[in-house]
């Protein structure tokens, strides 16, 4: 199914024109694409940046770079792609003898491909198997975790990464699931969610398991230790005058890249407060809702490019 599907009808990339405005890409200049995911951001960077500016893509989901590869083809001779996690991007760029980029851009939302099409478990819309691995060289699964963790892990897991405040009745109704049989489908999980909260509980707007959900991912892919890790990693590579744009969608994450901005003295908060989706965007596209851009620039006067 996914292979006759093109990137660009399966996804919509979220703040696209605010993200442009605030990096700026321009002819000549090397930037990084941290999470190419559908290759929305990326295909911008790189019209922006004609006739010669390159760009660097990171992606760790294989099916995710096949249909990218085929979105960003007529820009072939400007584009690198690595099927990588960002969190390593000094290791990337070691490798390809970079010193200095222009701009980068993480992205830490998860695509209308993994939602709608990856067949992974990252939604409880359909019944499938609890993978929730983003790249599948990844040895543990969700339903790994679900199987082996103890109750007061999996608690920790749902409150710290989901903001779940029933995380233990749904920690405690888990353990006792997995005692009769495997918890390994999104089905199972879903209604050990809803049978463990209290209907009066249920909130009214989102499904009952949505945190559970989002929770288990964090944890799968260890999506704060990378943040955490590229937050600090990439700055040195940074040139004087480069901005550093993150978009995420938890308030664990934002919070994150606010105290870190603010902690490097290396770096100029550009964003006050994280620019979020407007009213014609959120019409359009509702998943952009929780959507947040906070930007920085590496301080210091733009000097001469290298020549890599």
């Amino acid at each position: 199914m996914v292979d006759q599907l093109r990137a660009a009808d399966i996804h919509r990339s979220v703040l696209l024109e605010e993200t442009m405005s605030y990096l700026a890409p321009s002819s000549g200049g090397l930037y990084v694409d941290g999470t190419m995911g559908m290759g929305g951001h990326s295909e911008a960077i790189l019209k922006r940046s004609t006739p010669d500016g390159r760009l660097i893509a990171l992606e760790w989901d294989e099916a995710a770079i096949a249909l990218s590869q085929d979105r960003l083809r007529s820009y072939a001779d400007r584009l690198t792609i690595v099927r990588e996690n960002f969190a390593n991007l000094p290791t990337v760029l070691n490798a390809l003898g970079i010193r200095q980029i222009d701009g980068l851009l993480i992205d830490i939302g998860l695509s209308s491909l993994q939602l709608d099409c990856g067949g992974r478990g990252f939604s409880f819309q359909r019944d499938e198997f609890l993978d929730m691995r983003m790249d599948q060289r990844q040895e543990k699964s969700a339903a790994d975790l679900l199987a082996h963790a103890r109750e007061e892990e999996l608690a920790d897991i749902f409150y710290y990464y989901g903001d779940e405040e029933q995380s233990r009745p749904i920690a405690r109704e888990i353990v006792q699931a997995r005692m009769q049989t495997p918890v390994t489908t999104s089905g199972q999980l879903a209604d050990i969610v809803a049978r463990a909260i209290p209907k009066r509980f249920h909130p009214k707007k989102i499904h009952v398991a949505t945190k559970v959900f989002q929770a288990l991912r964090v944890a799968v892919n260890r999506e704060l230790e990378n943040l955490s890790l590229i937050l600090d990693a990439a700055v040195p590579f940074l040139r004087p005058g480069a901005r550093f744009c993150v978009i995420s969608f938890h308030s664990l994450e934002d919070r994150m890249v606010k105290r870190k901005f603010r902690e490097h003295s290396e770096l100029k908060v550009l964003t006050s407060k994280p620019v979020m989706a407007g009213a014609d965007e959120l019409e359009q596209n509702p998943r952009s809702r929780s959507a947040k851009l906070r930007v920085a620039v590496r301080k210091g006067e733009p000097g001469q490019r290298e020549e890599v």
